[in-house]
């Protein structure tokens, strides 16, 4: 963990990798002004006022701690800001920006495209160093440490490396072995730099005096150590190396080790590290403690050991590790021997940490600056609306909430509270933290449409780094739908009743699926048993809500011409009959169902024995559900069946259908009045059907249907909201409901 990391930084020559993204590309403009940062924007604290922690930048990393300021880099727009620890203000910069230290003083380092300028923060004109093409040939920028920079430049007996500093000048530095290239810099301690070089037996890396310009303390590093992270303390040096497992055949190691040289007596030896595998691994020193951490933890997709910031001692061999956060973005060591740590600690939060020894059974951790963040998941504000009207947005209903973060698993639990019938909602992973999630109002795989009423939602985000506890969160919604005639249970899909030989009652709930056969009305479910005696009855209709009640009533004839009304309960089935009137044996045809005058409410057709035809307006009313016949026309008798389609051809009202005796299907369009135009002939063969069913809105596109029934099928006839063509081509209907003569069919 050195002063200066670069984003993502790797040990492959961490300031060759600088040079990559300056002189080699033709180097980052240096702005013509730095811009002011308040402390508004952002603000910090003195070390040793630690009591109320200030807010921290989102969206930063932290890329250098000195003793008075610290820098900080935006992901977003790779914006830099160095920072006063005392009140947070200072100044932004463009351009690649770094902040490096003396046991006194902070220099802030930026590269341009013609020189590299030096600035102590506190006063002082800058020191400016000439990279680029110069009269002594290709400078480049070799990085810096401490208040030196270095440039290289190639020659005719080789590389050389210059140090250059406002008080000394430009020196050469020396102590590299012959033929010695590829030289890059870093900080290491306030004394010492780390540099990077490759000679003709290989890689290599040394520490370079500051005081008197001379490399020493050489080693060779090993190719999986040179795509790690290396820190320097006043005693030890500790970097990473990738292992393969002999044989894998992988391209990348399968594990990270740490390892520690001990300065003084230049022995190294493998600290106990949790064996796992991680690209982003980051190290950093205290007196005593060699502290570690993956730096991919916030965002990662799986669990990892080398998430949490963990210590492990340099003088104690056989203590245990000792987690000191959960996770880390960037890390950078302090002039003064201590770590800033940009992460997270589980009710804590985000924010700049302080790593120091003091002597303790472990480092202590302070919290400096806050981002505000908390380190576990959070779930913002969301959920579904109050109302979901699955009568709009063709039956779908949007709604999400927003997660601090998108390394989740998450789950949302619809659940019906009359019923407990559930559906689960999931996304793992999301790309945006802001999820969105479309429910189709159903249960299941859409097999099951949902009821309507009240409903609760549940969230669960779960950390999938293990950071964390599962979020929750939860609420509530109610559905709505308008009432449909032949919708009994009240989840607004279309139910067929039908009442066998033995007199018993059933109901078979559907739901259309347009994936089926290209489009398929389908069975939801066994057929549920509704109730017995009901062969009392020689004419059972299906008449829509015609007292108030969320869901389709029925009326049925008793034999000695008694119509009774069923209100229907909600659950798919019906209350406590109520007696309209005597009379009805007169009537050979009903069809109700159809809203034939606009005012909400569906009316009822009767045809008597001779061919009339009488209209029985709705009152809403369970008691006296309909007002005094009207007499709408005679000639009747030549239709075999009648069905109350509702609006099928877009005029004023409801609409009827009605086959004659030769099997040909007749429209008649309301005219809002309970009486209609001049038929209209729709086709022939119409007399294969046992029963004609108008079911209202079978698909949910929002225009009524027509079901035709038959032993030998059954068919589902899409309306099209036109007049002069009602129907669709009819399509095979997959509901396995056996007709006979004998049933009746509702």
């Amino acid at each position: 963990m050195l002063p200066v990391r670069p984003h993502r930084r790797h040990l492959a020559a961490a300031v060759s990798t600088v040079l990559a993204a300056t002189v080699g590309v033709g180097l980052l403009a240096l702005p013509a002004q730095a811009t002011p940062v308040t402390a508004g924007a952002v603000t910090a604290v003195a070390a040793d006022a630690v009591e109320a922690p200030v807010p921290f930048p989102e969206n930063a990393e932290l890329v250098g701690a000195g003793n008075t300021h610290f820098l900080t880099r935006d992901a977003t727009t790779d914006g830099y800001g160095v920072r006063s620890y005392e009140d947070g203000t200072g100044q932004g910069y463009t351009g690649l920006t770094q902040l490096r230290s003396t046991r006194t003083d902070d220099y802030v380092i930026h590269v341009g495209r013609s020189f590299v300028e030096q600035r102590n923060v506190d006063a002082g004109g800058p020191m400016q160093v000439p990279v680029g093409v110069t009269n002594t040939g290709i400078v480049e920028y070799a990085g810096s440490a401490g208040d030196a920079v270095f440039t290289s430049v190639e020659t005719e007996t080789g590389t050389v490396l210059r140090k250059h500093t406002a008080a000394g000048g430009t020196t050469v530095v020396t102590g590299f072995p012959e033929g010695s290239v590829w030289m890059s810099v870093a900080p290491g301690t306030p004394d010492h730099a780390l540099v990077t070089f490759s000679d003709r037996t290989g890689a290599k890396w040394g520490l370079l005096d500051l005081a008197t310009g001379v490399v020493g303390e050489i080693h060779d590093r090993s190719a999986t150590a040179t795509d790690g992270d290396v820190a320097v303390s006043e005693t030890h040096v500790v970097w990473t190396e990738g292992v393969w497992t002999e044989g894998d055949g992988e391209d990348e190691p399968d594990l990270r080790k740490v390892f520690v040289l001990d300065r003084a007596t230049d022995k190294v030896r493998e600290l106990s590290v949790t064996a796992a595998w991680s690209d982003e691994l980051q190290v950093g020193l205290l007196d005593g403690w060699v502290v570690y951490g993956s730096a991919d933890g916030l965002t990662s997709g799986t669990t990892n050991p080398l998430h949490s910031v963990t210590a492990v001692s340099l003088t104690d061999p056989t203590a245990a590790p000792v987690k000191l956060l959960d996770h880390l973005t960037s890390s950078v060591a302090a002039p003064d021997g201590s770590l800033y740590v940009r992460g997270g600690l589980v009710g804590r939060g985000e924010g700049m940490y302080r790593i120091e020894d003091k002597g303790g059974a472990k480092p202590e951790v302070t919290l400096v600056a806050t981002t505000g963040e908390p380190t576990e998941v959070a779930i913002g504000a969301g959920g579904p609306p109050a109302v979901v009207d699955l009568d709009k947005n063709g039956g779908k209903a949007v709604f999400g909430w927003t997660f601090s973060r998108t390394s989740v698993d998450i789950e949302v639990t619809l659940r019906h509270t009359r019923t407990g019938k559930s559906t689960v909602l999931t996304e793992t992973h999301p790309y945006d933290p802001k999820v969105s999630f479309t429910w189709d109002g159903t249960f299941g795989y859409g097999s099951e449409a949902a009821p309507n009423g009240a409903y609760t939602w549940a969230v669960e985000a779960k950390p999938l780094n293990g950071i964390g506890p599962t979020a929750t969160a939860e609420g509530a919604f109610t559905v709505t739908r308008a009432t449909r005639p032949h919708d009994f249970d009240d989840n607004g899909s279309l139910d067929l009743l039908s009442r066998d030989s033995g007199g018993r009652m059933w109901r078979q709930d559907s739901y259309y699926s347009p994936y089926a056969n290209g489009g398929q009305l389908l069975e939801a479910g066994a057929a549920a048993l509704v109730g017995g005696g009901w062969q009392v009855y020689d004419r059972i209709e299906a008449a829509g809500n015609l007292a108030g009640s969320a869901v389709g009533d029925l009326v049925a004839r008793d034999k000695d011409g008694v119509l009774w009304l069923y209100q229907g309960n909600g659950t798919g089935g019906f209350s406590t009959r109520v007696r309209v009137g005597a009379g009805w044996q007169t009537y050979d045809k009903l069809a109700g169902g159809s809203d034939l005058t606009g005012d909400g409410r569906p009316d009822l057709l009767a045809a008597d024995r001779t061919g009339v035809l009488w209209f029985y307006k709705a009152t809403g009313s369970a008691t006296r559900p309909f007002e005094t016949r009207k007499r709408i026309g005679s000639g009747w008798q030549t239709y075999t069946k009648l069905a109350a389609t509702g609006n099928i051809g877009g005029a004023a009202a409801g609409d009827l259908v009605a086959r004659d005796k030769d099997g040909v299907l007749w429209l008649y369009l309301g005219k809002g009045d309970g009486t209609f135009t001049a038929r209209k002939r729709i086709g022939g063969g119409w007399n294969a059907y046992t029963h004609l069913v108008g079911t209202g809105d079978a698909t949910g596109d929002g225009r009524p249907d027509l079901v035709g029934l038959s032993p030998t099928g059954n068919w589902l006839y899409k309306g099209t909201g036109s007049w002069s063509a009602p129907f669709k081509s009819r399509e095979v209907m997959g509901l396995d409901f056996p007709v006979n003569g004998s049933q009746l069919v509702f």
